[in-house]
C-alpha cells in the first residue's frame, strides 16, 4: 500500500512540474508566434552557391 501512495505522490510532483514549465513557457511568449510557421513553408529560400556570390 505505501508503493501506491509513494508513486500518487511522485505522479502529482511530477505533473505540477511539467504544468508548470507549460505555463512558464506561454507567460514567456513561446506560443506566440502562430502565424509565421504555417506561412514559412511557401517562400523559396534562395540558397547561395559558391559561382554566384
Amino acid at each position: 500500500m505505501s508503493v501506491i501512495l509513494i508513486l500518487i505522490i511522485t505522479s502529482i510532483v511530477v505533473a505540477t512540474v511539467f504544468l508548470g514549465a507549460f505555463f512558464w513557457a506561454v507567460k514567456s511568449g513561446q506560443y506566440d508566434d502562430t502565424y509565421s510557421p504555417s506561412v514559412r513553408m511557401l517562400f523559396d529560400e534562395k540558397k547561395k552557391s559558391k559561382g554566384n556570390e
